[in-house]
């Protein structure tokens, strides 16, 4: 099995979310800096206009797949599918998940990264801190992820923005705070911009992780799909029930990055 293919010229990295976690900690020990990035569809198309992005996603430590969109094209590259057979093999997402996860073994959320990489934090004197998202919901990330795991060490948490204008304040802010862990939610590509940008001067972050909505979830202030959904590929059904405004963002996932992996094919 190989340990990494290109999609849509960006690398993604075969691991499993267990083996990410087990890498992550393993650079928290050996003192090696970097960020690792979650890619989705949406985000492989931002790169087709962005080659600043392209160039930050293919700079990561790892790019783990956050979609099953990705799995599902991955398969097709690896397989050299006729358009015709992509085509066909879309259905079979939503009916057969686990038939996508032989070239890349799972999809592994900023959600669920988040959480479990806090579990294990729980169990070391590594520290964390949160940056970003709406008015109040990185404070209130941090009062759940303490709930679950009580003796994680959340060290500050700081809304701001991606703006140049936020920038000293919060470089300031989490080198005070001697962190080993940064999530930031700030949303693609500005997250995983802002980290390649600015980690240079993060001087005790040892790994970053662009995590998008997960602070919404985690916080409740947005209620995730259920797992069979997430598994079967329909979060994003989901995601339009509740958000009918994201309708755009859903459509590039579901209908525009399917045609480019199938004409590219």
């Amino acid at each position: 099995m190989q340990t990494e293919i290109k999609i849509m010229n960006v690398r993604f990295n075969n691991v499993s979310q267990t083996e990410t976690i087990d890498f992550i900690f393993n650079n928290l020990q050996t003192g090696k800096k970097g960020y690792i990035c979650t890619p989705n569809p949406e985000m492989l198309l931002e790169t087709q206009k962005n080659e600043a992005f392209l160039k930050v996603l293919n700079g990561s430590l790892l790019n783990i797949p956050d979609g099953i969109g990705i799995l599902w094209a991955a398969y097709n590259i690896e397989k050299q599918n006729s358009k015709l057979k992509a085509l066909l093999n879309l259905p079979l997402i939503a009916l057969y998940p686990d038939k996508f996860k032989t070239v890349l073994k799972e999809r592994v959320t900023g959600t669920d990264l988040l959480q479990k990489i806090c579990e294990k934090a729980n169990q070391t004197p590594y520290k964390v801190f949160l940056l970003g998202a709406g008015t109040g919901i990185a404070e209130i990330t941090k009062e759940k992820l303490i709930q679950h795991s009580p003796a994680l060490n959340i060290v500050g948490t700081y809304e701001g923005s991606p703006d140049e204008k936020d920038k000293e304040e919060i470089i300031n802010s989490i080198n005070n705070s001697q962190t080993d862990l940064l999530f930031v939610a700030f949303g693609a590509p500005k997250q995983e911009i802002w980290i390649a940008e600015n980690l240079p001067l993060l001087k005790t972050v040892k790994i970053a992780i662009g995590v998008g909505g997960a602070f919404d979830f985690v916080s409740g202030k947005t209620q995730r799909a259920p797992d069979w959904m997430r598994q079967t590929g329909l979060e994003w059904f989901y995601r339009l029930i509740q958000e009918p405004s994201r309708w755009k963002r859903i459509y590039n996932a579901t209908i525009r990055f399917p045609i480019e992996i199938i004409k590219s094919l």
